[in-house]
């Protein structure tokens, strides 16, 4: 095997989390000076132009037509979810809360999709991924709180975390429909439906909540607006996407999700650097807890030798 097989995908792993992480200071300027909305909208109306593409190429096209009522149905909840909803959140919660912090409290996606995937179906899991479960929940409880947890039962958690925590339930919800609507699709051909149904649902509501003013607003963005907004659209969402397919499909899934422990880190570093914003000891104590808890929980998951 040549290095360029050995290590490539895992270079293009690395490079993912990147992408992502990067996300966040990138989401965190548009959220400033684009209408939400309006913003997403285009976000995946552009990424589409990738993506649909790309399906063709691989042969995605051809296996549309044996798709019955139900699993397009089931592709649109999960646009609705995974997109639509995300990414509205997405936006509206990075126009209050600091990039750094909202990629942190992040890491409660595979906490609380586990847990559900545990009472919804049964799924069992050891002592270890229990215990990491809990480390990553209570350092995102930190992180929330700014290092006073108990103020969170006294209603001290703010709108843009609300947001944020939005964000967490339409990924959760997109992840758990998909073991019912996603079985034996790829995950290209998911990606790309659920993305181009997803923009189009952003642009209908932005046209009725924002109005046309809000799509012409976006359009007249300022140019570091738009460069933030066509990095989201084709590296962080069509160019991480591929990256981190090719690393599920030559490493497995458990190994890929691994490196999205990653993004938290990079996200709070990449809006350190890019943004100025600081770092308070309940980010460094909460983020470290919660890359802790998702290391543990994937740790948990390696199978026995």
């Amino acid at each position: 095997m040549s290095s360029s097989q050995k290590f490539g995908p895992h270079l293009r792993l690395i490079g993912m989390a990147i992408l992502w992480g990067a996300s966040w200071p990138a989401g965190r300027v548009i959220a400033q000076n684009m209408p939400p909305l309006a913003a997403a909208s285009l976000r995946f109306l552009l990424a589409a132009t990738v993506l649909l593409p790309w399906m063709y190429w691989a042969g995605g096209f051809a296996g549309l037509r044996a798709w019955n009522r139900r699993r397009w149905l089931g592709m649109a909840v999960a646009g609705a979810a995974g997109v639509f909803g995300y990414a509205a959140f997405f936006l509206m919660g990075l126009k209050q809360v600091p990039a750094g912090k909202a990629a942190l409290l992040i890491t409660l996606n595979p906490v609380v999709t586990l847990a559900l995937a545990v009472w919804i179906f049964g799924e069992r899991i050891n002592r270890t991924i229990a215990a990491g479960m809990a480390v990553a929940a209570a350092g995102a409880v930190v992180v929330i709180s700014r290092g006073r947890p108990l103020e969170i039962l006294q209603g001290a958690v703010g709108p843009g975390e609300i947001l944020i925590l939005g964000c967490v339930a339409c990924w959760v919800a997109y992840t758990l429909l998909g073991r019912w609507v996603m079985t034996g699709v790829d995950a290209l051909s998911a990606t790309a439906v659920t993305s181009t149904m997803g923009a189009l649902m952003l642009l209908s509501a932005s046209l009725l909540v924002e109005g046309p003013a809000g799509l012409a607003g976006a359009m007249h963005g300022n140019l570091q607006a738009w460069t933030a907004l066509l990095f989201l659209a084709f590296g962080a969402t069509a160019l991480a996407y591929a990256w981190y397919f090719d690393g599920v499909k030559a490493l497995g899934a458990g190994a890929a999700s691994g490196y999205i422990t990653l993004v938290p880190v990079l996200g709070v570093l990449f809006s350190a650097l890019l943004l100025g914003e600081s770092i308070d000891a309940s980010m460094v104590i909460g983020g470290a807890m919660a890359v802790l808890g998702t290391t543990l929980m994937n740790w948990g998951r390696r199978p026995a030798a």
